[in-house]
């Protein structure tokens, strides 16, 4: 998964070797479970020896926790962006929301392995890193609910809106239909996908203007 930054010298080469175990952990992670999968093969995958992953990383559990609070980073970044790039450009609360569920679609497309892990991963109660997936899931359906709260401000959304539930509704939307997509209906394009949460969020699923 791409870094969003980079620091000269050292930093740099380590940030890279991070990203590095990143996508080899995701990858097998997918392929083969949390539990099968040794720090041996995730060195082996991302081409490094077994005591750098110990250098990056206290234990596999840890690994895997950065990666999944990188990952949703990564997430949460996309969705802010598509967000500001709306206000900058002086677009609606709900063009804000459409631009964010493109954002997510464009981020899973690129990250599917990843996404797969984050939803598996949000409804297990026994994990290590249950506090911080929280704490990352909190942040990224946050930014959503920061575009409602704005909606709301300005009169463009109704003042009943339930906004904590309705931004995880929004965030549970994208993941889920993304998933199904790529699963079940893997010929149809991004666009094509977009499209159709994008009549959802605007309402005119009955048809009427």
């Amino acid at each position: 998964m791409d870094s969003t930054s980079a620091t000269p010298g050292a930093s740099t080469r380590r940030e890279a070797t991070r990203q590095k175990l990143y996508e080899a952990a995701v990858t097998l992670i997918a392929e083969q479970g949390f539990s099968a999968t040794t720090v041996d093969e995730i060195a082996e995958r991302a081409g490094v020896a077994k005591g750098t992953v110990y250098y990056n990383f206290a234990s596999k559990s840890v690994l895997f926790e950065e990666l999944l609070r990188h990952g949703v980073g990564l997430l949460t970044a996309s969705l802010r962006e598509a967000a500001e790039r709306t206000a900058k450009d002086g677009g609606t609360k709900v063009a804000a929301l459409d631009a964010m569920i493109r954002a997510g679609l464009v981020f899973i497309d690129r990250y599917p392995a990843f996404t797969q892990l984050y939803v598996a991963e949000l409804w297990r109660t026994n994990r290590a890193w249950q506090s911080t997936l929280l704490v990352v899931r909190k942040e990224a359906v946050a930014v959503v609910e920061d575009v409602l709260r704005a909606g709301i401000d300005n009169g463009e959304f109704s003042e009943e809106i339930d906004v904590p539930l309705t931004a995880a509704a929004l965030v549970g939307m994208v993941l889920v239909a993304a998933l199904d997509w790529q699963a079940f209906q893997p010929e149809r394009s991004l666009d094509d996908v977009h499209a159709a949460l994008s009549r959802l969020l605007q309402g005119r699923v009955s048809g009427r203007p």
